[in-house]
């Protein structure tokens, strides 16, 4: 529907803040204590090699995205791929799955964060409070329309990168560019096993495929704004690892994952810079849900669209993406509520890593030559997926075990309902994919 998707409605500065907005608010406040407490003291280094592998993902997205940008973006790459099949439809809702759980993921550390500030327990019951109030500004946020979304997107990015940027260099210059998380054991599995959430970390690129036919010039624009997003938040991630690493011994880190940022302020810039990184984090957290919403409940729009998945109003007033918005929040708030932030983390990068192996093979079989992709780059996402998530998995598997087969449960249900669903109202070849 042509009332759903504005054309031309976003930017290119508008789509780069998007992309940052996600990849920032969850990479580094919610993941950098987690990826250290994997990775031991070689953590920065994880998020090098999470650039990398995520560079050679990076590039199908380009590629299609340039050939046919979409308002449904990750769902029309699945279904020129493989057709409106269980396995488009499955891993397309995976992709949905997986940035809902991103959005409970940066709720949470919004919780976390805003705890910090008062001294509050971080395993208080305030946390998935404050953090479903979270998702509920995110809602009304998105309501008022893309370009007030792209205004703020903006605006909370220049804050973000240029706030976080000060942070990582206050913080070196205060440690004398000393890197105190030495010691431990960083085995190779461990390592590795890092990759799987440092990717998690730069995921939120996504963001701008999934709002392909809004961007200006999409057939240029969209590659564009993925590779700046990406560039930008390597550079931030990098600065702030080591400045974490320069205030903090590993131990301190691990012991502060969900709130390592904040930690490392306090000996590295006192109780002013302290407050002040809190500050920080909540913008970006913030911000990044903010852009997380957005982007998903368009996804879920053109799902329903294409009818790859039911739809029901509820009794609802409004059109389809209204809808889906309230399916996006409510989804994150449930899943804000009963997981804490280590499982949300590794339930995102399953159903993510699966559901991007997915995409690299069917672009392979199916559509490289007509987009001009070399097959040996994805092939080589495909390998590199492959490598972090069985060690992923293995390390999770054990370590918590439950989480694991969490994962396989729901995206077992997820085909398995797919398979139901298209089986009973199966779906044209000609049905709307490309908006």
């Amino acid at each position: 529907m042509a009332e759903d998707y504005k054309k031309n409605s976003i930017t290119l500065p508008s789509a780069v803040a998007m992309g940052t907005g996600v990849m920032i608010g969850a990479g580094i406040f919610a993941l950098t204590g987690q990826i250290a407490e994997l990775a031991g003291p070689l953590f920065p280094l994880s998020f090098v090699v999470g650039a990398i592998v995520t560079a050679f993902s990076a590039y199908t997205y380009i590629k299609m995205s340039n050939a046919f940008p979409s308002a449904g973006g990750i769902a029309m790459i699945l279904k020129k791929a493989y057709g409106p099949t269980t396995v488009a439809s499955g891993a397309a809702l995976l992709m949905a799955l997986s940035m809902v759980i991103n959005e409970s993921l940066v709720a949470r550390t919004f919780g976390t964060y805003t705890l910090q500030a008062f001294g509050g327990d971080p395993n208080s019951i305030l946390v998935p409070v404050i953090g479903v109030g979270l998702i509920i500004f995110a809602y009304l946020v998105n309501v008022s329309g893309n370009r007030s979304i792209g205004l703020l997107s903006i605006v909370m990015a220049v804050l973000k990168v240029g706030g976080i940027a000060l942070f990582g260099a206050a913080g070196l210059w205060a440690s004398g560019i000393t890197f105190e998380a030495t010691g431990g054991e960083a085995g190779a599995g461990g390592f590795v096993a890092s990759v799987a959430l440092s990717i998690l970390a730069f995921k939120g690129f996504t963001t701008i495929t999934n709002s392909g036919a809004e961007i200006t010039d999409p057939h240029h624009n969209v590659g564009r704004a993925i590779v700046l997003s990406i560039a930008i938040c390597v550079a931030v991630y990098l600065l702030v690892a080591f400045a974490v690493g320069s205030s903090l011994s590993l131990e301190r880190i691990v012991a502060a994952k969900d709130y390592a940022l904040a930690e490392a302020a306090k000996p590295a810039l006192g109780p002013i810079g302290f407050y002040l990184t809190v500050a920080l984090a909540l913008v970006a957290t913030a911000s990044g849900l903010i852009a997380s919403v957005f982007a998903v409940s368009r996804m879920l729009a053109m799902l329903t669209r294409m009818k790859m998945i039911p739809h029901s109003h509820f009794g609802m007033p409004g059109t389809i993406k209204d809808h889906t918005l309230v399916y996006t929040v409510v989804i994150a708030g449930i899943l804000t509520v009963f997981f804490d932030l280590s499982r949300i983390a590794s339930l995102g990068a399953f159903f993510y890593l699966v559901m991007d192996i997915i995409i690299h093979w069917g672009v392979f079989r199916n559509l490289r030559d007509e987009i001009g992709a070399r097959g040996w780059v994805l092939l080589t996402a495909i390998v590199l997926d492959s490598v972090v998530l069985a060690t992923f998995a293995t390390i999770k598997w054990q370590s918590d075990p439950s989480i694991v087969v969490v994962g396989l449960i729901g995206m077992t249900l997820v085909f398995v309902f797919e398979r139901i669903f298209l089986a009973r109202n199966p779906v044209s070849e000609g049905a709307d994919d490309n908006d």
